[in-house]
């Protein structure tokens, strides 16, 4: 899943954006609010998490230019604004959750996880076939085994078990699975499909994972024609 944090200071930019990669995410910052409404509208993000006090534009700006174009993405208020009357214009302004500063990674983590399955209707656990996936504990079974997958595979075979049954390309895993800054170039799709073909594929019938020549990945549990 794509991530779009809105957040001027720098350090806590990174802190966000290096706890939610290790998480498995595709994470996208921005350092002022002027642009943050139109990038929202450009990419396919699945949530945003958002700082009040930006340069720019107000956060509140901000996420009024989100729920103008976006109205159904999640966003996540991050700020050190704690005042009851600033949470209340927060929440009536559209955000679906607000967390003051200072604030523990794996709370934030585990918010965002709760927007993501209230704000799009997300199934707790997804299933193909044989094979199950809770996200809430990004936890992976297939034939009732369970299958360690490290954060980017697990991001990865979320993202294709989402799109079960079609077709995806290699740029549009990237959108989601990567960032914006990704060479596209590189042959790291084909290495992250191949290791989740070794890992639930290997050993389980029918394979899942079929490549679609000249387009991309599907993942489903009847072949393609």
């Amino acid at each position: 899943m794509r991530i779009l944090v809105v957040e001027d200071d720098r350090k806590v930019a990174s802190f966000i954006h290096d706890g939610l990669v290790q998480e498995g995410y595709a994470v996208d910052v921005l350092h002022d609010g002027a642009h943050a409404g139109e990038q929202a509208q450009v990419y396919d993000y699945d949530a945003a998490i958002l700082d009040l006090m930006l340069p720019g534009r107000s956060g509140f700006q901000v996420l009024r230019d989100i729920r103008a174009r976006k109205p159904t993405l999640p966003v996540v208020i991050l700020t050190a604004k704690d005042a009851l009357e600033d949470r209340v214009t927060g929440l009536d302004a559209g955000a679906d959750d607000y967390m003051v500063k200072p604030f523990a990674l794996a709370e934030l983590a585990a918010r965002l996880r709760a927007v993501l399955r209230r704000g799009s209707a997300r199934e707790v656990v997804l299933r193909v076939g044989d094979l199950e996936i809770d996200t809430v504990r990004r936890a992976v079974r297939r034939g009732g085994r369970a299958i360690d997958l490290k954060p980017k595979e697990y991001a990865l075979l979320e993202f294709l078990v989402r799109n079960s049954d079609r077709p995806v390309t290699k740029s549009l895993i990237i959108e989601h699975v990567w960032n914006i800054h990704f060479d596209s170039v590189s042959n790291v799709v084909e290495v992250h499909v191949n290791a989740l073909r070794n890992k639930i594929d290997r050993g389980f019938g029918p394979p899942l994972i079929h490549t679609i020549r000249g387009v991309g990945y599907m993942l489903s549990d009847t072949p393609p024609a």
